[in-house]
């Protein structure tokens, strides 16, 4: 049977739920995963490599690609222009690579209703509660007590989008909750709309009826 599509898979939380560790998980869980490259129209930090870290374009190239369609998402953050280029994911699923995505509720909104919407699969991480969300922030000792704030100021409006994904976990257990996300990819993956080769086999499975009658 033919290969099957691959997912564009779409993981997003606020910032503290998870959602980093839990998208390691799983790209080690089945390292064929690919993570979206996202374009950028900002200056090369010291150390980034072009088509690795970002694609680096031009604000006049990055305008280029989304009129022309060629974006599948894109913000405008800080001053620069952020995007998720359609060549690369659609190259991979048509080759059975799922594509992973760390993007927020706005981009998933536009991937989800691109060309390649209907091979999208978003899940979305809550926390177990708002003060274990805080906790989190604080013990990981990566931002200032100014940034912890601001991030749980704009963790409710990440929240409140959490009906427009198909999957919801709460993670309050990790190795639980990645248990469960395995499964939903497992499962996704067997949809009838990735699995191109389908039509064929039950034609088959057909004419083999018709012969035997």
């Amino acid at each position: 049977m033919t290969k099957r599509r691959g997912l564009l898979i779409i993981l997003s939380s606020p910032s503290g739920a998870g959602k980093s560790t839990l998208s390691r998980q799983l790209r080690d869980w089945d390292p064929t995963i690919a993570f979206s490259v996202s374009a950028t129209t900002r200056t090369p930090r010291e150390g980034e490599v072009d088509g690795e870290d970002y694609h680096f374009l031009t604000e006049q190239a990055f305008q280029r690609d989304v009129a022309n369609g060629e974006m599948l998402e894109h913000a405008h953050v800080f001053g620069n222009f952020y995007g998720s280029p359609r060549g690369p994911v659609q190259a991979a699923i048509d080759t059975g690579r799922d594509v992973l995505f760390d993007i927020d509720w706005q981009g998933a909104q536009q991937i989800q209703n691109s060309v390649l919407g209907q091979h999208t699969l978003s899940i979305f991480i809550l926390p177990p509660s708002i003060r274990e969300l805080h906790r989190r922030l604080e013990t990981r000792g990566k931002d200032s007590p100014e940034v912890i704030a601001k991030r749980m100021r704009k963790s409710w409006d990440e929240i409140s989008h959490w009906a427009e994904y198909d999957y919801v976990l709460i993670n309050d257990d990790l190795d639980q909750t990645g248990a469960r996300l395995k499964s939903i990819v497992e499962a996704a993956r067997l949809k009838r709309i990735q699995q191109p080769g389908l039509n064929a086999h039950v034609k088959m499975l057909h004419s083999e009826f018709e012969a035997m009658q």
